[in-house]
């Protein structure tokens, strides 16, 4: 990202961070930031736009945290909960910004679709290396089995986050809930595969 589309994001997540999604509009983020508001039009399309660039460096620091401190555990659904509940707190530690960026995610504007996809490719690249043990970069493209287990675990994981978002649950349950769903899930799985090549 060049350095004003930079300074633009970073003044979203600020005023995110003081007054959630409503704060951020996007005449009061291209004053802040310095810029015309013709200049932030030209970069981003709306507020979702803004936020959804927002969750991106959120993932940028996610894979950094990672990569610094791969999930630990013995097994794979260990390392999966590990890694879904270093996610969840990195997340939710500035929790005006986490809803911000939820509120983004889930708005559905078909011209983010892209950039969206784009995110969860990402995150369903860190659980599979999760899974596997061994650094995401380094990892082959994941087999059916695999790419079946991360989309519904990071399903499940959005599910509990706008949970949390709404109120309806607090961040110890999202990630002792998470943690339940990656060991039914990882285990039934496992037992799948050990079936097909027995």
């Amino acid at each position: 990202m060049e350095e004003r589309a930079r300074r633009i994001v970073e003044t979203a997540v600020e005023l995110a961070e003081q007054g959630g999604f409503e704060a951020v509009r996007l005449r009061d983020v291209a004053s802040h930031a310095g810029v015309a508001l013709g200049t932030l039009y030209r970069r981003f399309s709306s507020k979702e736009d803004l936020l959804i660039a927002a969750f991106e460096l959120e993932t940028f620091d996610l894979e950094r945290r990672v990569a610094q401190r791969p999930p630990r555990g013995d097994t794979a659904s260990e390392r999966v909960s590990a890694f879904f509940a270093m996610a969840t707190r990195g997340l939710l530690r500035r929790p005006n910004l986490a809803r911000a960026l939820l509120k983004a995610h889930a708005a559905g504007d078909p011209q983010l679709a892209k950039r969206t996809a784009a995110f969860n490719a990402r995150l369903h690249d860190l659980v599979v290396a999760a899974l596997r043990g061994r650094a995401a970069e380094a990892a082959p493209p994941p087999n059916e089995s695999e790419r079946l287990l991360t989309h519904a675990l990071t399903r499940v994981w959005f599910a509990l986050l706008l949970g949390w978002a709404g109120g309806l649950h607090g961040q110890a349950t999202v990630i002792d809930e998470m943690s339940d769903c990656v060991e039914l899930m990882v285990l039934g799985a496992e037992q799948k595969q050990r079936l097909a090549t027995a």
